[in-house]
């Protein structure tokens, strides 16, 4: 491949001036109709970075996936996980974070930049006690920048009205036995899954 832009100048001559929506939707602080945004997400995408790079982890809950603190602060709980924590480690280590939120139904993504850190405060973590149980930690993530996401890739992608396109997708077993060339048992993985998850989701 050739052809590389290298440089911001070349790379803003070859794209042109953003128009005045894209430039006045950034905020510092959330806004009402930003907050009825967030309050309403029950998915959201963590990204962290770290000394080996950067890091993407899905997150979710039944209800919103942060709670909001104050018009600069969310609260995320770490719920039960693969304890490989990533995301944690990066955050310890660096602090640079953003998230992401999508809303089934919506084709507006509201993103927000900042830094995030670990909290086990024993009064934050009850305050968010289900069933008896609580997260491991609560990610404290501040907001340094607030905007909405153009609508055109969800709008392209079809996500909330095209067909289910998962059929015949490989199962993470499958995928694990494949990685280790047939050392993973990943159809007893795959089989005992969902009760594992039922009692380890929160």
């Amino acid at each position: 491949m050739t052809h590389w832009i290298d440089d911001i100048e070349t790379l803003e001559r070859h794209y042109g001036t953003p128009g005045e929506a894209a430039r006045i939707k950034v905020v510092r602080a959330l806004t009402p109709a930003y907050r009825a945004y967030i309050e309403r997400a029950r998915f959201c995408v963590l990204t962290t970075v770290g000394p080996e790079g950067t890091d993407g982890s899905p997150r979710g809950d039944d209800g919103p996936a942060v709670r909001i603190a104050d018009e600069r602060t969310l609260l995320m709980p770490d719920w039960q996980g693969n304890e490989r924590i990533d995301s944690l480690r990066n955050i310890v280590r660096d602090g640079r974070a953003s998230l992401m939120f999508l809303i089934r139904g919506s084709n507006n993504a509201i993103r927000t930049n900042g830094r995030a850190r670990l909290s086990v405060d024993p009064a934050l973590l009850e305050g968010f006690e289900r069933s008896g149980r609580r997260p491991r930690s609560v990610i404290v993530f501040e907001i340094a920048e607030l905007y909405s996401q153009c609508a055109r890739a969800l709008i392209r992608s079809a996500l909330w009205t095209g067909p289910d396109e998962s059929e015949g997708l490989p199962s993470m077993g499958d995928i694990l036995r494949e990685i280790t060339e047939g050392g993973f048992d990943g159809a007893s993985y795959d089989a005992a899954w969902p009760a594992r998850a039922a009692k380890t989701m929160w």
